[in-house]
């Protein structure tokens, strides 16, 4: 099995990608775990319509401008009035349209299984822009009834109890744990404050911490994004994987951005100025374990796909290789 992690692209790319990607390798499962954009609704609609089994959970950009949630619901802002009455239309807020969008594959704070696969996502909190308070608290609170960190730790812990006993389960969040370094280039580091800091999820730790101790459900692997790849200010490259004392896999997917344009200086065998370089985390899991893990960027060009480079960032035996 094959499941494609995608890295945040924020408006630079569209679900053609993911097709692409299809055609080139074959995919059983997707999950995305990184912000469409700026409350990008269309770009969720082309992800929500792909045929395939996928899982999604929303960043902090997807609420980028919505606060809390609409409560009136028409086609548009419209206020009608007469002699008795004055009738105020909201229309929904983009939030609530890209979850209704994604339905149950929006993984947030709940347990996606694949049965066919032997495969489950657990999802964490959905919004998060990482550290120590919580983003988009009255949408949380709305939706999920999530007051507090310890609140989330517990819906993500109790999203996870009653996994099948014969599946692999995947822990997908936007942002990464609390414990995974504070240098500036760790996977979840600041890099944008002087002397860095862990900038992780502490509700995700707390929550992962809590299965290990009290149930029998394995999380190999901890999937997430949100700390980008290149580092701010010219500081170089983050570490995009993890592998913990107790073999966790925790891989960051965030590549920024994730889709190039076809210039001389990619490899792309290609003239056309429509062609992309595209980037994509590939999870290769075999007899359910955790197998192979790379960085692959495949070429666009109308509906030819070429697999262009891949970077081995994990293999078998359990050694990452960045």
């Amino acid at each position: 099995m094959d499941l494609k992690n995608l890295s945040d692209k924020r408006l630079r790319g569209n679900a053609a990608g993911f097709g692409a990607l299809h055609r080139q390798v074959p995919l059983s499962s997707l999950s995305n775990q990184c912000d469409f954009g700026n409350e990008n609704l269309e770009l969720v609609q082309d992800v929500a319509a792909l045929n395939f089994p996928k899982a999604v959970i929303l960043g902090n950009h997807d609420s980028w401008s919505t606060q809390q949630f609409s409560s009136n619901y028409a086609l548009d802002n419209l206020m009608i009035s007469n002699s008795a009455h004055l009738f105020l239309f909201r229309k929904k807020d983009r939030v609530q349209l890209q979850l209704e969008c994604l339905g149950q594959e929006h993984v947030g704070y709940k347990r996606l299984d694949f049965p066919l696969l032997k495969l489950s996502i657990v999802g964490g909190r959905p919004f998060s822009c990482g550290g120590q308070q919580i983003f988009r608290k009255r949408l949380l609170s709305a939706r999920y009834g999530i007051q507090d960190m310890e609140g989330s730790a517990k819906r993500i812990y109790e999203a996870a109890l009653g996994t099948p006993e014969d599946h692999l389960v995947i822990l997908l969040a936007h942002n990464g744990p609390t414990g995974l370094g504070s240098e500036l280039n760790d996977i979840c580091g600041k890099d944008w404050v002087f002397g860095g800091g862990d900038h992780g999820d502490p509700d995700l730790a707390q929550a992962i911490s809590h299965l290990k101790e009290t149930t029998n459900v394995s999380v190999p692997l901890v999937v997430f994004g949100h700390m980008h790849k290149e580092l701010a200010h010219g500081n170089g490259l983050r570490k995009m994987i993890v592998v913990g004392t107790d073999n966790i896999i925790y891989l960051n997917g965030a590549i920024v951005p994730r889709v190039k344009r076809s210039t001389n200086e990619t490899s792309l065998q290609a003239s056309n100025s429509d062609g992309t370089y595209r980037a994509f985390t590939l999870v290769e899991i075999l007899n359910g374990q955790v197998n192979k893990i790379s960085e692959s960027w495949v070429s666009v060009v109308g509906n030819e796909t070429t697999l262009e480079e891949e970077h081995i960032l994990f293999k078998s035996n359990g050694q990452s290789s960045r």
